[in-house]
Order: C-alpha cells, then structure tokens, then sequence
C-alpha cells in the first residue's frame, strides 16, 4: 500500500490564544503545517513555528478564499485539512485519519460541533457535517471572499439526485461562535461589512443573504434578519434550486422569536414536505403548534421529534431538539392536558439528559409545588438532583418508560 500524506491547511491573525491548543490536537498525525498569516502582531507566528509549521505572510486583501488558495498551493500532500484557530480535533479521532487516507473517495466530511454560549459545555452546541477533507492536486479550490467555499461543482461530476458527501467518523470541536470569542474579536462588524460589500457585486452568492441574516440574528436584529433570510430563499428559488435546509431553519427561528405565529403556520408544513428528515424543522413546528394551544397535535410532533434523534448531520441541528428539549416541550404539552405525573416524568427524564439546560427543573419544581395533592411536599433545601430522582421514581404507564 502506498504511504499517503496529509497536509493540515490554515490561516491564522493574531490567535495566540488558541492556536497552540488547535496545532496540538493534530500534529502527531499530519505530514505537514502549512500556516499562511495575514498580519499577527502577537505570538501566533512563534507559536505555529514551535510545532514545525511552514508559515508564510500573505498580506490581506479583504479575501479568504485568497488567503486559503495561498496556502493550498504550497501544500504537497495528497490530502488536504482545512482547520480554523480557534478549532480542535477530538483526541479520540486522531488516529483514524491515518485510515482515511486510503478513502476512494475525492471530498469527505467530517462531524463540526460548534459550541455557543459564555463557556464550552457539551449541550450547548450545533452540530452539523461540514467539508474538511479533500484530495489534493485534483483542482479544488476556495470560492468567496468570506464564508467562503470549495468549488464542488467544477471539480466534481454532480449527478442528477445531488451529490452525496461521505461523512467520516472524525470530530472537530470549534470555540469561535462563543459570546467572548465573537466579541473579542468584533467578528459582526468585520463580517457584515465585508458582506455587504460582496452584495454589491450583480452576480452576488444566493448565500450571501442567508450570512448577512446570520449576523443580524446573532445581534437579535430580527427584522432585518428576517428581510434578508427570505431575499436568500427568493435567490436560490430564482436559480432553479431548493433552498438550503437552513435558511428554513432560521426563518422560522425568527418568527418564534418574534411571536409571528399566525406567520409560520401552517407555512412551516410546507417546508417539512421538502426536508422531512430534519428534526429541527419539526421541533419548530411543535414549539407553533404549542404557542397556538394545539397541545395534542405538538405533543405528537415532540414525540415524533424523539423518535427521530440527533444524528443526522445533513442539517444543522441543535443539541437537544431530538432528546432533552423535545422531552421538556413533551412534559409542557402533558401538563397543559392535565396528565401530571406523566409531565414531571418528562421534566424529569429532561432534566436527566442534560445538566445544563434549566428549564425541566424549574418546570418540575414548580409544578411538584402546584400539585401537592399528588406528590410529597418539597423541602426547601431539596437539590435538583433529588427532586429530578423523586420525580423520575413515579409509576407510570409502560409506554412512558
């Protein structure tokens, strides 16, 4: 078997902080660093250069994609992997990707699990398959001057059905949408001029509406993220092609977070009937369908939520809308239909799943307060560990277990 080396492909600005923690979490098993700095004024450069990397300045002309294709070019490995600073591999995946090398395949994926929030915390992430790995010297290139892109579609034959991107059994862990990271480094303002600039240009990206969106979501400017998520679906529609299972996803975000109910029903459906699989989209529909007091109807769309799970990484999917939070909404749409006990068993089974998402406890709490008449009275010093135990020791149906 031929010996097949990997290049590890990055562009880095004055990332001290995290840099060496990315370059330790893959150094043992790439053939080689090549690092392409667009300016650092702190110690991003010594650091990378302590772990052996090739670096090289390229001055920055408002381009990603130019800075990436700069680097691309000086590596001589028959893969490529694209990591960003403020990314980590999972130790437990360092090695399998000696394996992946000998893929028959030209373009995988790799499992990205962005974190959001003040700190790190494992339930508090999207996930999604994300394009990390590509074989060399077969002419794939970065397209776009931010959020930028490989150039699938000239390097690959797309048949008819779309193509299909192998995902591999490799997690990368990636910190740079937590609140101090996008604040440090004033990411919004960086981003939303650079996209406007490209929304300039006539023959702009139908995804460029969609980032702009992104941007004003984060900063819960609604409105206007909401006018330029629909301008991305109209451009992609206009192109003849399916929007992207996102671009759903956030306008119906927008308009539950807006309280735009009579909005996103029964419009929500519709879009269901395109992406069927993703169980975001149903979570959504069940949250519309809570809020216009259907409780039967979402109890059944959070059950079928749970039935569906998490593990399908062909959309971007929120920790939980498979498991912990369809499991709270349950135990929501239960009490609203007067089945108490089954309720704080889901509160309690909620509450179980993830130690960091609040509401099932304060949900449990206050409804073992209400219903004294069914459960012990609560002490006041009861942790949330004893009451979720009190509560998840409640005799139910066999269906509820």
């Amino acid at each position: 078997m031929d010996f097949r080396r990997l290049s590890l492909c990055m562009i880095v600005k004055d990332e001290e902080d995290c840099i060496g923690n990315c370059l330790s979490s893959i150094e043992k098993v790439v053939d080689e660093i090549i690092i392409v700095d667009t300016g650092s004024s702190d110690r991003t450069v010594e650091i990378c250069k302590s772990f052996g990397a090739q670096v090289y300045e390229f001055p920055w002309n408002k381009s990603f994609s130019d800075a990436r294709n700069f680097g691309l070019e000086r590596a001589t490995g028959d893969w490529i992997l694209w990591l960003d600073a403020d990314e980590e591999l999972e130790s437990s995946d360092v090695y399998k990707l000696r394996d992946i090398l000998y893929s028959d395949e030209d373009l995988l994926s790799i499992h990205l699990i962005n974190y959001y929030g003040d700190r790190p915390e494992p339930d508090k992430t999207f996930d999604i398959a994300h394009t990390r790995l590509f074989r060399n010297h077969i002419g794939f290139k970065f397209i776009g001057k931010i959020h930028e892109m490989l150039n699938t579609d000239e390097v690959l034959t797309i048949p008819e059905d779309g193509l299909i991107i192998k995902t591999v059994p490799i997690k990368v862990h990636h910190y740079g949408y937590m609140a101090l990271v996008t604040e440090n480094k004033k990411k919004f303002e960086r981003n939303l001029t650079m996209l406007l600039e490209e929304l300039k240009q006539k023959d702009h990206n139908p995804w460029i509406h969609y980032h702009i969106a992104s941007e004003y979501y984060n900063k819960q400017e609604f409105s206007k993220a909401f006018d330029h998520v629909n301008h991305s679906i109209k451009d992609f529609l206009k192109r003849l092609q399916a929007p992207p299972s996102l671009l759903y996803r956030l306008k119906y975000s927008i308009l539950i977070n807006t309280g735009s109910i009579e909005g996103a029903w029964p419009g929500i459906e519709k879009v269901l009937m395109l992406y069927p699989d993703y169980v975001d989209l149903h979570f959504y529909k069940g949250i519309i369908l809570y809020l216009k007091d259907m409780f039967k109807d979402a109890l059944e769309t959070f059950e079928h939520c749970l039935e569906m799970g998490e593990e399908n990484l062909q959309h971007l999917t929120i920790k939980g809308v498979g498991s912990f939070q369809a499991l709270h909404y349950k135990g929501c749409c239960l009490e609203k239909l007067g089945q108490i006990e089954e309720a704080a068993r889901c509160y309690a089974m909620a509450a179980s799943q993830s130690k960091t998402f609040d509401s099932p406890v304060e949900a449990l709490r206050e409804l073992m307060a209400k219903q004294q008449d069914l459960f012990s009275p609560l002490t006041e010093d009861c942790d949330d560990e004893t009451l979720i135990a009190k509560a998840l020791t409640i005799h139910l149906p066999k269906k509820y277990d």
